[in-house]
């Protein structure tokens, strides 16, 4: 009967373990990467994060005018804009240009926080609430401050998301 031999070196068991250990540590890196990478909530969040930051800025450009910008103002609201919303702000720009002319106001809003409400990436709408404080200043007086909560419906075009349409969120109990 012949006899096999097997050395039981402690090193060649050490490296083969370590062997093992490396390869199944990259296996769980590359599938953990790969997972990360593909994950439908990432692309979620950036859409949900891409839709505030156009909501927001949006609402802050249709709550600003300078009645000596009015042109560059105007079209900046046109510009944030889609649908009957924008509909609306160009067959009523030259109504409204001369109401600010005559008023010679200068209306900025700052954005004090916003939240995404809705958002449905396959029909690409979104719904977006918006806090702002509003400075109008008259050219004379002094300037009227106030704070506003502002629900934005935003639509996403081939050149991001626009504003569809805007209006005042309800304030205090609503509830009868």
């Amino acid at each position: 009967m012949a006899r096999t031999r097997t050395t039981k070196n402690p090193l060649v068991v050490a490296a083969l373990v370590l062997t093992v250990l490396a390869a199944g540590g990259a296996a769980w890196g590359a599938s953990s990467w790969y997972g990360a990478a593909h994950d439908d909530s990432a692309d979620y969040g950036r859409t949900r994060d891409d839709a505030l930051a156009a909501g927001e800025q949006a609402v802050q450009n249709l709550n600003t005018l300078d009645h000596q910008k009015l042109d560059q103002g105007l079209s900046r609201w046109e510009d944030s804009t889609t649908g009957d919303l924008h509909k609306q702000l160009v067959d009523g720009r030259d109504g409204f240009k001369k109401q600010i002319q005559e008023a010679k106001t200068v209306s900025t809003a700052k954005v004090l926080s916003g939240a995404v409400t809705e958002l449905d990436e396959r029909a690409g709408k979104a719904s977006v609430m918006v806090a702002l404080r509003i400075t109008v200043t008259a050219s004379t007086g002094k300037p009227s401050v106030k704070e506003s909560r502002m629900l934005g419906q935003l639509t996403h075009t081939s050149d991001g998301w626009k504003l569809s349409a805007l209006g005042q969120a309800p304030v205090g109990n609503t509830a009868g």
